[in-house]
């Protein structure tokens, strides 16, 4: 229980007591301002990847932080246009043309209701926490490699700028944290180039900036059959890899802020907000674990508050302020990022003390999940790739734990055998190796009472032990099922095509 004086967590992500607290409400309204201020250019970039005008990724940002702020189920969490996103739908574009996109993210968004309305929310559980820590950790390293284009072929004054830009973001919150040391480092390095009149890349070399606000739209493409036969799978693609990382994110952020949050209801809310998104001309998006860090970590904010006004603040900035925010340098957004990178890794899973005292198969986990983030860029393949590694692996260490002993057995005409451990597919198979059929006596008795059956083949490996011993003219009796294991097993039981 917390004391008096303290905030509960669950306290800390109301909206109404962060309305009621000033210094609450200044926290999430900094917060959201930052997080506005780091979006610009990356949204211009993710525009980019994905063959479009930077206005698309910009208001697909706006769009996406304001709608799921309202209707998403993880408070704090800054959903926008992405990069994975971008990847997915660039070819879409390439091929298509802008409106195709429009429409592939307005089904992606109607595929991502379906999926959070069955339940996909739900797989979660299925995601090892090796794989989550080669999650964040390959996000680590994308954060701070994205930063390599602002930091290669640059003029020498960018490096003492992200330098002073660090000690400022490291330094300030020793001294106070009235206000997110990040907003300091932006403004002062932008009041010094400008001033100063130093020439080093800015915001405005990024891209263009809209300078009218973001209206309805329908999608001109005609409403056939055909269309959707292209666009539906960039919009399933899409679907997934929106949902697979806004789930983890959310699932991140439940760990760094002890709390709990509705994923069923993160994946409807990301459904609304692409659909919304598409209607106002956006590419899409999904959640920004680089920027929902910077909100909740670095900034300190945790209600939907600083969701809402990052892209409140985000239009103002880009529409209405565009020529002052084309100023900000680069070289300040990168020394946020860097920091942003650092505070991201987990230090403690490759620390060497670490690596020694974890099995190598959650190693070999984490790794392929990095290995495979990283090459590719894209999370949701890493994820998948992790998953399918350590289910591979467990399988592996199940079946090893699998035995069989001979036990007391009645009389001389009969040898009894206990199998221990769970069959399944992976452990089954080599059973049928381990029985004696040509020295074994005219009676044979397998006792299953420390096993259970977990799958058809393991039935099929136990028609085919009771076919070999009956070719020997052996009797066999299998005993010891549980309910489920013998209902298994008398329903499949002699119907499986190669038990013989």
């Amino acid at each position: 229980m917390p004391t008096p004086t303290e905030v509960s967590p669950a306290r800390e992500q109301s909206v109404l007591a962060a309305l009621r607290s000033p210094r609450r409400l200044r926290t999430e309204v900094l917060a959201g301002l930052v997080v506005a201020l780091a979006l610009i250019p990356e949204a211009i970039s993710f525009s980019i990847i994905a063959g479009v005008d930077p206005r698309v990724g910009l208001f697909a940002s706006f769009t996406m932080a304001v709608t799921i702020a309202i209707v998403g189920g993880r408070p704090a969490m800054i959903s926008a246009a992405t990069g994975a996103v971008a990847l997915v739908v660039a070819p879409l574009v390439k091929s298509h043309g802008l409106d195709y996109l429009i429409a592939a993210v307005i089904l992606a968004g109607v595929f991502q209701m379906i999926l959070g309305g069955l339940g996909v929310a739900k797989l979660m559980r299925f995601i090892p926490r090796s794989v989550m820590v080669g999650f964040v950790n390959a996000l680590a390293i994308l954060i701070f490699t994205a930063q390599f284009p602002h930091l290669i072929g640059v003029p020498w004054l960018v490096y003492p700028l992200v330098a002073i830009g660090l000690v400022i973001i490291v330094g300030l919150p020793r001294l106070t944290t009235v206000i997110p040391a990040p907003l300091v480092a932006i403004v002062l390095l932008t009041a010094a180039t400008v001033t100063i009149g130093f020439s080093v890349p800015d915001v405005g070399d990024e891209g263009a900036l809209p300078d009218s606000l973001p209206s309805l739209l329908i999608p001109d493409v005609p409403f056939t059959w055909h269309t959707l036969t292209v666009i539906a799978p960039y919009a399933f693609t899409m679907a997934l890899v929106g949902l697979l990382e806004s789930l983890m994110t959310a699932k991140f952020v439940d760990d760094l802020t002890d709390t709990h949050s509705d994923k069923s209801r993160e994946a409807l809310g990301q459904g609304v907000a692409n659909i919304v998104t598409g209607f106002f001309g956006g590419m899409g998006g999904c959640a920004m674990i680089g920027q929902t860090m910077i909100n909740v970590k670095v900034s300190g904010a945790r209600t939907r508050i600083s969701t809402f006004l990052a892209g409140v603040f985000l239009l103002i900035l880009v529409v209405g302020l565009g020529d002052i925010v084309a100023l900000i340098p680069m070289a300040a957004l990168v020394a946020v990022m860097i920091m942003v990178s650092v505070g991201t890794m987990d230090w403690h899973s490759i620390n060497p003390k670490t690596l020694r005292r974890m099995p190598k198969s959650e190693t070999a986990v984490m790794l392929a999940t990095v290995v495979v983030t990283v090459v590719t860029h894209n999370l949701a393949y890493g994820v998948i790739v992790g998953v399918i590694t350590a289910m591979v692996l467990f399988a592996r260490r199940v079946a090893h734990v699998t035995e069989v002993v001979e036990i007391a057995h009645p009389d001389e005409d009969t040898r009894a055998y206990a199998v221990r451990g769970e069959l399944f597919f992976a452990s089954s198979n080599d059973l049928i190796y381990q029985f004696d059929y040509v020295g074994d006596p005219p009676n044979v008795v397998i006792d299953l009472s420390d096993s259970h059956i977990w799958d058809a083949s393991t039935v099929a490996t136990l028609d085919a032990i009771t076919t070999k011993y009956a070719a020997k003219g052996t009797s066999v009796t299998i005993i010891g099922l549980d309910d489920n294991s013998a209902a298994r097993h008398a329903r499949l039981s002699g119907h499986l095509t190669g038990a013989h």
